[in-house]
């Protein structure tokens, strides 16, 4: 479980206690924080799951008992298209088939929310279905896009959902180099899913779930 004096989870609060005044520095923090993840050496990874188009690294986690996961492939798309169907939006529900529902609870900017969404159970329900309450942020990274995210404390709960914690994750997409119309996807995840599951269900869900993101979002993407 997250230290509840953590960092982060002061972040949360602030969120909520201080409103739209602390959002800038709570992004520039939370957009850092993923940059330094980006920049960690390629020796340090281990391999989780490869397949054909997507590669899934991970490596302990320095925010909570767990793992930080890396996740990298080519999509057939432009930035913004692809960093539009992952970010809080009407496209993500059509596509993830691991989140069932999204709603935004504040709305600061344009690049920036509060969003609460649900997950569907996994490995035959041994992982509960899920809910989380995250800070979403969008800025400009190099010639692409950086999407981010961390969860935030939000006082009202759902009792037939288990709270989880997203410690900073986000997607980086740029531009393929040589083929504009291609961009390279890389995420970094790090969720504590809290409550009674087997760390080796835990591994497993996310490394697979990982893979998933990626093909479900590529059919998304050729069918829009």
């Amino acid at each position: 479980m997250a230290d509840p004096e953590s960092p982060w989870s002061q972040i949360g609060r602030n969120i909520k206690l201080e409103g739209l005044s602390d959002v800038a520095s709570i992004s520039t923090k939370l957009q850092n924080t993923l940059i330094q993840y980006h920049s960690i050496e390629e020796d340090e990874w281990r391999v989780a799951k490869k397949v054909k188009d997507v590669t899934v690294w991970r490596k302990p986690s320095e925010e909570f008992n767990g793992y930080l996961y890396k996740a990298q492939g080519v999509m057939d798309d432009v930035v913004n298209n692809v960093i539009d169907h992952i970010r809080p939006g009407p496209w993500r529900l059509d596509w993830d088939r691991l989140m069932t529902s999204l709603d935004v609870l504040e709305h600061f900017e344009e690049n920036c929310c509060v969003m609460r969404y649900t997950t569907a159970g996994q490995l035959l329900n041994i992982i509960s279905p899920r809910e989380f309450v995250d800070f979403s942020y969008t800025v400009g990274y190099e010639e692409g896009l950086l999407s981010c995210g961390v969860s935030v404390e939000w006082s009202e709960t759902r009792p037939e959902f288990v709270r989880g914690y997203n410690h900073p994750c986000g997607w980086f997409c740029v531009p393929l180099k040589d083929s504009p119309n291609q961009s390279l996807l890389t995420g970094y995840i790090q969720t504590d899913l809290r409550g009674m599951i087997p760390q080796s269900a835990v591994d497993t869900a996310m490394a697979s779930t990982l893979a998933n993101f990626y093909s479900d979002l590529r059919k998304a993407l050729r069918k829009a």
